[in-house]
C-alpha cells in the first residue's frame, strides 16, 4: 500500500471480509487503527509542507488521487412489488 487510494481500496475489501465473515470483528479494528495511523501521519506530512511552504510530500497522497477524489457509492435501488 503505498497511496491513499491503495488504503481506500484496502479498507473496502476489510469491511467486504468483514461482512462476508473472512475476518473477524477484532481483526478488521486492529486493521482500522493502522489505517488510522497512517492517515495521521499523512496530516502531520501536510502540517509540515504548508509550515514549510513545500510542495512535495511523499507520494502518498498523488495528484492523480487529488484530482479523482473518492468515488461514489453505488447504491441499488430497491425494485418492489
Amino acid at each position: 500500500m503505498k497511496t491513499i487510494t491503495d488504503l481506500r481500496e484496502s479498507l473496502f475489501d476489510v469491511m467486504e471480509k468483514l461482512k462476508s465473515g473472512e475476518i473477524t470483528v477484532d481483526q478488521a479494528k486492529a486493521i482500522s487503527g493502522v489505517a488510522q495511523t497512517i492517515v495521521n501521519s499523512a496530516k502531520v506530512e501536510n502540517e509540515y509542507l504548508r509550515a514549510t511552504e513545500q510542495n512535495q510530500g511523499s507520494g502518498f497522497i498523488t495528484d492523480q488521487s487529488v484530482k479523482t477524489g473518492p468515488q461514489p457509492l453505488k447504491v441499488a435501488r430497491w425494485q418492489g412489488a
